[in-house]
């Protein structure tokens, strides 16, 4: 709510300041759906710049669900936002590949994942915008329990938490390192880093479940063997881990929690100044979070050449750091990451610039070749992970828990329910 109300506030600003520059002749526009509150003052920026070219910002809560538009409603010309990878709304979006080349935008500006995951067969319909990787966070104090420099897996954290577990007299935990069972947003990334792949193929959602099976048998002997039991993990939980993340390691009662790079960075410097951290990764791989952002130009754009033209400006190293500029000289308080509440998804500006904004980035930048982007996912997915998936690994890994309703059952009682 804090986050829309400031997209508010700023969507004021604007209309007024676009009304005011609309009164003049001959001014070209190109409107953007977005549900990004930043894009606001981006867009003011690039007004300030273009005399005769302005950009008009439209906000949507959830861009999939105002696709196709409306009847009358008034078409968009550039689409950012998350979710837009998926075939059901490929068909609103045109082919944007004539966006690269000489005096144009060189293809190896972007992260070579993040752009593929841009593309419908061997078509670009999609330019990635931002993106968030998982973050293993942990209090400078405890450092020397950690000996890798850039990224841990998940057999590391492990490791290294239960060597930090201490119990008193009675036999009660008093500190434990991690818990799977703490965080299920940790359970469904560890799935994507073992392999369990939850994708869309032919239509259909499917994962492989040997990967699945073996994943639940760790996670179990994790909190059997090295914290007693899921329920101990929990009641660990409720009795010290009430506060949000950044203060649970601070209190020392716990060594590791999990987070996003939006989540962390969004917080204040006071707030992480004690603060380290370490990439979730398989050793090999950082896998993005689902919901990266991505561009793109709407089929039926009325404005395509003048769309096209914002599209080269925006992705600019220049113009974005200004854009970051803009929103910290001004206050703007969107509580937001980067651009567009994440890494930026040209190379060079997560490389040259964020250090200047976060300084904990300097020198723990993941190269390029550690970065992926997640699995093409189902239409619906934030509903079908938040309902089906996500309580499901939940419960199979629960130590304490035997007859459990399967996936499958789930996904049917879903369908019939959202679908």
């Amino acid at each position: 709510m804090k986050k829309y109300s400031s997209f508010i506030s700023i969507l004021s600003i604007f209309v007024v300041t676009f009304s005011f520059v609309s009164c003049k002749k001959s001014y070209k526009t190109v409107t953007i759906w977005t549900d990004q509150a930043e894009l606001v003052s981006y867009a003011e920026l690039f007004n300030s710049q273009h005399e005769y070219t302005k950009a008009v910002v439209v906000y949507k809560e959830y861009i999939p669900a105002s696709l196709p538009l409306a009847k009358d409603e008034k078409a968009p010309d550039i689409i950012i936002g998350s979710w837009l990878k998926n075939k059901k709304l490929k068909k609103n979006f045109a082919p944007i590949s004539n966006i690269f080349g000489k005096n144009k935008i060189p293809k190896n500006s972007f992260y070579e994942s993040m752009l593929n995951y841009g593309k419908f067969g061997t078509q670009q319909y999609l330019l990635p915008v931002s993106f968030n990787l998982p973050v293993i966070i942990f209090s400078s104090k405890n450092e020397s329990f950690v000996n890798e420099d850039f990224t841990l897996t998940i057999k590391q954290i492990r490791d290294i938490a239960g060597g930090f577990n201490d119990k008193n007299k009675k036999g009660i935990f008093t500190n434990m390192g991690f818990a799977p069972s703490w965080d299920p947003a940790f359970l469904y990334t560890a799935a994507k880093l073992s392999g369990v792949d939850f994708s869309e193929k032919n239509g259909e959602f499917v994962w492989n479940k040997d990967k699945l099976e073996q994943l639940t048998r760790y996670i179990k002997a994790w909190s059997s063997e090295l914290n007693e039991s899921t329920v101990v993990e929990q009641d660990f939980a409720f009795k010290y881990l009430y506060t949000p993340s950044y203060k649970q390691i601070a209190l020392g009662r716990c060594l590791f929690s999990y987070t996003t790079s939006n989540k962390l960075f969004s917080l204040l410097p006071e707030q992480i100044e004690d603060t380290d951290f370490r990439w979730l990764s398989d050793g090999k791989s950082i896998i993005a979070e689902d919901d990266i952002t991505m561009l793109a130009l709407y089929k039926k754009s009325r404005f395509s050449k003048t769309a096209l033209d914002f599209i080269k400006w925006f992705f600019t190293e220049e113009n974005q750091k200004e854009m970051m500029q803009r929103i910290a000289r001004m206050n703007l308080n969107t509580n937001a990451f980067g651009i567009a509440n994440g890494f930026s998804a040209l190379k060079t500006m997560n490389e040259h610039n964020f250090h200047l904004f976060y300084k904990s980035l300097i020198g723990n930048l993941p190269p390029e070749e550690f970065i992926q982007a997640p699995q093409e996912l189902p239409s619906r997915w934030e509903s079908l992970k938040s309902r089906v998936v996500v309580p499901y690994l939940a419960d199979v890994t629960n130590t304490n828990l035997t007859n459990i309703q399967s996936m499958e059952d789930r996904l049917n009682a879903w369908s019939k329910q959202f679908n």
